[in-house]
């Protein structure tokens, strides 16, 4: 299965807010063995949304999705999923209790008891109505649950979650550690650079081509750097995958370098 990260929010694609999301997720997964494959950011668009859902829910792939599951005018994340599976949006049982318990707790000890059928705790309660079929997903910091359905695919699942990073990224490690705790630390991962200076993409490819093509189990990476006060131009080329052919791909990547005569310093 591969990983997939769905950050949704105006906001985001406007300049309001910066995203913390798609580098925290790395964090998450790379700490329990996991590589991210593919992120997309979308803005507050219903139909964009609802059709990047629909082609997502076809896939194998383990998705998490940020933001839009609130209840005010501008969150829509809840309705295009539904829309997504053609199934309607009902209330959650379960996240109707943890819902309710949030309103009680937002009283306070030796408050009066909240009236739960008052109109503006009534409309709390959408914010626990999910696609039909959806399970919940624990929220730590206030109980206002999330939700995951499985992918149409029959293989993988889609979770979504607040766009509050102190929110999302609990809710993210709960789904990681307690979904696919079989998963973790499966696939080692490394990755080895150096920084080449004086020379052109152009004349490494042919050194990047051989090294792909004799160690199958590593991806090469050329990132080009105009340079700046610090350091001057330079390639930083590199390595990375199965750890027993990344340190022998490593070897021959140095080897075909210094028959280019290239200059080149370790890299990070």
């Amino acid at each position: 299965m591969a990983i997939g990260l769905i950050i949704i929010g105006d906001e985001i694609l406007s300049g309001r807010r910066t995203d913390k999301h798609f580098p925290k997720v790395l964090e998450l997964l790379s700490a329990r063995g996991l590589q991210l494959s593919w992120v997309e950011y979308i803005g507050d668009e219903p139909p964009r949304i609802t059709a990047t859902l629909r082609r997502t829910l076809q896939s194998d792939d383990i998705v998490f999705c940020t933001g839009g599951i609130g209840a005010t005018p501008d969150d829509h994340t809840r309705q295009c999923a539904a829309a997504a599976l053609d199934v309607p949006l009902v209330l959650h049982p379960d996240a109707k209790i943890k819902i309710q318990e949030r309103i009680f707790d937002m009283v306070g000890a030796g408050g009066s008891a909240p009236d739960l059928a008052a109109p503006d705790n009534l409309h709390r309660l959408k914010m626990g109505e999910f696609p039909e079929g959806a399970s919940i997903i624990p929220n730590p910091y206030n109980k206002i649950p999330g939700f995951w359905i499985e992918n149409r695919s029959g293989h993988g699942a889609h979770y979504f979650v607040p766009g509050f990073p102190v929110m999302a990224w609990p809710m993210f490690e709960w789904v990681l550690d307690s979904r696919y705790s079989h998963l973790l630390h499966q696939n080692t991962f490394a990755e080895k650079s150096v920084l080449v200076f004086g020379m052109m993409e152009s004349t490494l490819t042919p050194l990047m081509e051989a090294l792909e093509a004799n160690y199958p189990q590593i991806k090469v990476f050329s990132l080009p750097h105009v340079g700046d006060g610090a350091t001057r131009p330079h390639i930083d080329l590199g390595v990375k995958g199965e750890p027993g052919q990344v340190m022998v791909a490593y070897d021959a990547m140095l080897a075909g370098l210094q028959s280019l005569q290239a200059k080149y310093v370790p890299g990070d």
